[in-house]
């Protein structure tokens, strides 16, 4: 089968599956088939794919066809400019993501406190940890998670980009057993969704992202409640809290920061609250 017959042919087929964009995927996973970027799909359409690719990209699109997020498929994913390994055990990162990220260097360049000591909680795939790392190469960072096998995967991106000794990983419950005013900066993207809203997120979360890294229990602040109080212990007089948050729980997270200070929420590019940052009272 020629590589343009090939391409239309998944394309038709992801279409008929109601799979989000079917020409991106159908090309994504081409190029993973093939090993190739999306230029040489363009300059060699007439090209004749082998059994076993034809083999590779054919299993690729009937998995994305069957819902299977094309992340889990490639086992990659972008963030900050940087290629990540992903895997179910692991949140696909995502652009939203990246506001908490531009919160936190706005902060610290604003503070002229590039040597902070800075923890991601929940790191996951560890793309905040990797991404304050990369931008921030005076800072400590420390990266805690529940899961192990989100922490091997965390622990292998760092390694591919050369960030590993720069990340401390800890396998722990949010902020358990850290020393009190460890931290000028704690980030994270906690499980916000509430159950009561699971059938408003996409099938493909629902079933394939780890659960307990989307549903918090059910309001979706179960977590962002235990994370605040242990993240006031664990900042600094005058430190900083910034984590994502979505625009359904935004006016609870604000009564649960009530007795913060310089309470902020920023919207994301759809005007939808995203981020929350709060001062620890001096």
């Amino acid at each position: 089968m020629l590589l343009k017959a090939a391409l239309n042919s998944a394309i038709a087929r992801l279409t008929a599956a109601q799979a989000g964009s079917p020409r991106l995927n159908a090309e994504t996973l081409l190029m993973f088939a093939l090993d190739c970027d999306r230029a040489y799909l363009f300059a060699h359409p007439e090209r004749e794919l082998t059994q076993q690719e034809q083999g590779r990209y054919q299993d690729a699109i009937s998995q994305r066809a069957s819902g299977v997020p094309a992340q889990y498929i490639t086992g990659h994913q972008e963030f900050w400019g940087m290629d990540l390994i992903v895997s179910p055990a692991v949140l696909i990162p995502r652009p939203e993501t990246e506001h908490v990220i531009e919160a936190a260097l706005e902060l610290v360049n604003s503070r002229r406190a590039s040597s902070a000591c800075i923890v991601d909680v929940g790191t996951g795939s560890g793309c905040m940890a990797l991404a304050l790392a990369k931008e921030l190469p005076q800072a400590e960072i420390h990266a805690t998670d529940t899961s192990a096998a989100a922490l091997e995967i965390a622990r292998a991106n760092a390694a591919r980009h050369g960030l590993d000794s720069r990340i401390h990983f800890h396998q722990t419950d949010l902020l358990h057993g850290f020393e009190p005013g460890a931290f000028d900066l704690v980030v994270s993207n906690p499980p916000y969704v509430g159950e009561s809203e699971e059938d408003q997120v996409q099938l493909e979360v629902r079933k394939f992202e780890p659960r307990d890294a989307v549903f918090a229990g059910p309001t979706g602040l179960e977590v962002i409640g235990r994370l605040i109080p242990q993240a006031h212990a664990a900042l600094k007089p005058g430190g900083v809290l910034i984590m994502e948050i979505s625009g359904t729980i935004a006016e609870s997270v604000k009564s649960l920061l009530a007795n913060w200070s310089e309470l902020r929420v920023l919207n994301d590019l759809q005007a939808i609250p995203r981020v929350a940052v709060a001062t620890r009272n001096l």
